[in-house]
């Protein structure tokens, strides 16, 4: 399992706490592989950007229009979190239903 956030970020604190054997990833670090950004856009699309950030807050109306892609190449804290990785399985966000997926209570 991997785990995909920032290590200041309280709900990656939580789901950690749940896996303490999983690898976490700081996107702020060292940023998502592009082959599981791909495989979250596909599936998430733009309920992958976190639009209830400060880093969302303060940008400009014009970057808010650009592509999820592009927004998270450029400003990773944007993503919501934590993006999970599981047996080849994705989850997002740290709710009731990504933990009933996983197993935790």
């Amino acid at each position: 399992m991997r785990l995909f956030g920032l290590k200041t970020c309280d709900t990656c604190r939580k789901a950690l706490k749940s896996f303490p054997d999983a690898e976490f990833v700081d996107v702020r670090v060292d940023g998502v592989p592009g082959e599981v950004m791909g495989r979250a856009l596909a599936e998430f699309g733009e309920r992958l950007v976190n639009t209830r950030s400060t880093t969302w807050r303060e940008l400009s109306e014009d970057d808010r229009a650009r592509s999820p892609a592009d927004l998270l190449a450029a400003h990773p804290t944007l993503m919501k979190r934590p993006l999970i990785e599981q047996d080849g399985q994705l989850y997002l966000g740290w709710d009731a239903k990504t933990r009933s997926a996983l197993g935790v209570n």
